[in-house]
């Protein structure tokens, strides 16, 4: 604490132990010590007192489409994480495709890179991508610093990110465990959608019947079955089947190395509200029916899924048409992620703690982010002030994001962010902003 050049003192500090009244000492960006609340300031730190707003790790999305560069109209590194400091997120992972180029070479990486270099708000690191003909490319990628590896197992929605068959997914799955990486995977079946109703138009129901859950079904079974064979790492990204759940608890039972994810869409949003037209509900996977979420909330209490993650992918006004069949497939959640998983989370009984072990501290240790995730010594002095009891209605005008597209607007919300910190630099405090202080990320050897 001698050494202390800033200390933020609070009534409720979220830690590895539990939440107690703590003096925070922050050292050249890095936590030093977190001491009881009493504890005198030492001679020439400086104190922020937060009062009873809670001071919580900063929030670790490790699923982000920013689309920088090439598709910089949908959104950017600049506007991106913005709205990610907004709404309490002090780094992010940024997903390989939506951008032109794709992250799929080291020199696609290193033009990313150079892309975001000087306009990330928080820090930013990047997956990999896994397509059909790049096998070589992956150990490049992964000893360049890549957290992973993005494949899908059915068309992406983008000419230029293939999907992976059954044989090119053993191929790059057994390369990419060859050197101990990890592989993140879109699963749905694409015989499945093709033998789906596709009927178009307006009507959710219609959209929802052409993303059938056995889709997701049988895909996550195919992909424990490879890892199984394989000893591989594999992540289930944004999962909104509640049907795979027992398969993904008996593979986790079974020493499967198999981890999931769900988005908070899947937690606060519910097939049965979504008006016909309104494709601002539009991703792939869908919106399930409330009955499937319930599962969900379930599973992530008992941890089968472990982790949440928003799967941000914006797209500009012009492709949310009324028509679900042709509307580009994508929810923008970065500013709202914490707001929205705390007001349903608080509904059904879990806390504060919960919320930050699925978005900050699970998430971190996804990617192997050892100094994220957590308030404790050693770790980056990256925070959040949350107000968790004041309430917002969310207006899209209100948010960072280039195109102010929500599923949630009209929404009335709990949970306010005061203030972000990244390394002990108060970067967003009442709506006002700090120039970009982000560093770009590469995974610890």
């Amino acid at each position: 604490m001698s050494e202390a050049e800033l200390v933020l003192r609070s009534t409720r500090v979220i830690t590895p132990e539990g939440t107690r009244a703590a003096s925070v000492a922050v050292s050249a960006g890095t936590i030093t010590a977190v001491l009881p609340y009493d504890e005198p300031v030492p001679e020439g730190a400086r104190l922020e007192d937060l009062g009873d707003h809670v001071l919580l790790p900063g929030l670790v999305d490790t699923h982000v489409h920013v689309n920088d560069p090439g598709r910089t109209e949908w959104e950017g590194f600049w506007t991106a994480t913005r709205a990610a400091a907004a709404g309490g997120i002090t780094t992010l992972v940024d997903m390989p495709l939506n951008s032109l180029p794709p992250t799929t070479t080291v020199d696609h990486l290193r033009t990313k890179r150079e892309v975001a270099a000087g306009n990330a708000h928080i820090d930013v690191g990047f997956w990999g991508g896994a397509l059909p003909d790049n096998v070589k490319d992956l150990r490049p990628l992964h000893e360049a610093g890549v957290f992973g590896f993005k494949a899908f197992l059915s068309p992406s929605g983008v000419d230029e990110f293939p999907h992976l068959d059954r044989e090119r997914l053993a191929r790059s799955l057994a390369e990419i465990a060859g050197f101990g990486g990890l592989l993140i995977v879109h699963a749905e079946d694409p015989h499945h959608l093709d033998a789906a109703p596709r009927q178009g138009g307006p009507r959710y129901a219609d959209f929802l019947a052409s993303r059938p859950r056995h889709a997701e079904d049988t895909a996550i079974a195919s992909l424990i079955d490879q890892a199984r064979l394989l000893h591989a790492r594999v992540h289930v990204l944004h999962l909104s089947s509640s049907d795979a759940l027992p398969l993904i608890a008996a593979a986790k039972a079974d020493g499967v190395r198999v981890t999931v994810e769900t988005c908070p869409h899947y937690l606060t949003l519910t097939a049965e509200e979504v008006p016909d037209g309104a494709s601002e509900f539009k991703c792939c996977p869908p919106i399930r029916e409330a009955a499937n979420q319930d599962l969900l909330w379930q599973a992530l209490a008992d941890g089968t899924i472990d982790c949440v993650v928003t799967d941000h992918s914006p797209s500009t006004a012009d492709l949310k048409t009324d028509d679900f069949a042709t509307a580009w497939g994508g929810i923008s959640g970065l500013q709202l992620s914490l707001a929205a998983v705390w007001t349903e989370a608080r509904r059904r009984g879990h806390g504060l703690e919960d919320v930050v072990r699925w978005m900050s501290a699970r998430t971190a240790e996804l990617v192997g982010l050892d100094r994220k995730g957590a308030i404790a010594p050693g770790r980056d002095a990256d925070f959040a002030v949350l107000a968790p009891d004041e309430t917002f209605t969310v207006d899209p005008a209100a948010l960072q994001h280039r195109n102010r597209v929500t599923a949630y607007a009209g929404r009335t919300l709990t949970g306010v962010v005061k203030s972000t910190w990244l390394r002990g630099e108060r970067i967003v405090a009442d709506g006002e902003f700090t120039e970009p202080k982000g560093r770009l990320l590469t995974r610890t050897p």
